[in-house]
């Protein structure tokens, strides 16, 4: 079974599977860690290519998660945080992204425990990790499916001190020609940007970059992957992803962190459906679990 059975999964704080190996079983492996030469790239780029997390019969459980949680009358369905989809009758034609799939799916909810994910989000955010919240993310065979420039962080200010780290993950090999993700290198050395939004026109971000940052924004990485391998991100590195161009989806999911003591800046709910949380108390609890042993 694929569902949760209704289950809202956010009150398991452990794997509920052995889909994946779990931080809580190799906590003294080193295997899954960063190199020093990874790390410092990391400082200097604001990005690094991390481990291939899952293939074979862990890849194809996600996809058919996926494939199960894109029907939009799926068990489970109220727990979403936001779910955001065109509809289409034809699969490879959905356009997808939608937030809380940790809460319905036993893969995705298993995946935030795997130690390639938690190792190294140790290392880059230099302390225990908590879980922010996940996304998955589908754009269709031959449509646009835009992700324009931004910084991650500009969504998340309502959280703060700034300890926050994305890993991107691939569910379908991620290339150029189907939208895989590109960053501006060292740009998490610049300082938080106004908002130029996310659809679209992925020249929007030109009207908020001084002279310096324009000539280092026109010479953004294409970071190619494999299903199943991520690639680690800085909450103010710019980064976005042009359109699909080939004959199949290409599908993706995101894990979201924070090093445990950020707090709430705010009364604003921090996910939707969820109860606020008062401004300077350090998220914790149901929706927000220690990831770390």
């Amino acid at each position: 079974m694929h569902a949760g059975s209704h289950r809202d999964l956010s009150h398991a704080h452990s794997p509920l599977s052995d889909l994946f190996p779990n931080i809580h079983e190799e906590t003294e492996s080193s295997r899954w860690r960063l190199s020093q030469d990874q790390l410092q790239f990391f400082e200097q780029n604001g990005f690094v290519v991390g481990p291939q997390l899952f293939a074979g019969s862990a890849l194809e459980h996600l996809r058919a998660e996926l494939t199960m949680l894109m029907e939009p009358t799926h068990p489970g369905s109220e727990n979403w945080y936001e779910y955001h989809t065109n509809e289409s009758s034809d699969p490879s034609r959905i356009l997808f992204h939608a937030l809380g799939a940790w809460r319905i799916a036993t893969g995705f909810h298993d995946l935030l425990w795997h130690p390639g994910f938690v190792q190294p989000a140790e290392q880059l955010l230099n302390g225990p990790v908590r879980f922010w919240h996940d996304q998955l993310f589908c754009k269709p065979a031959m449509h646009g499916g835009v992700v324009a420039w931004h910084q991650d962080y500009s969504y998340w200010t309502r959280t703060r001190p700034m300890a926050h780290l994305t890993a991107w993950i691939g569910l379908d090999n991620a290339t150029p020609e189907n939208g895989c993700i590109h960053y501006v290198p060292g740009s998490h050395h610049w300082d938080l940007l106004p908002i130029t939004g996310l659809a679209g026109d992925m020249q929007a971000i030109r009207s908020v970059l001084n002279d310096e940052q324009w000539e280092q924004f026109r010479n953004p990485v294409a970071v190619p992957l494999q299903a199943g391998q991520c690639v680690f991100h800085h909450p103010l590195t710019v980064h976005g992803s042009f359109a699909n161009r080939t004959s199949t989806p290409r599908r993706a999911t995101v894990i979201n962190a924070i090093r445990d003591g950020v707090c709430s800046e705010s009364w604003e709910p921090l996910l939707q459906g969820i109860p606020a949380v008062a401004p300077g108390t350090p998220l914790a609890g149901q929706f927000f679990p220690r990831l770390s042993k």
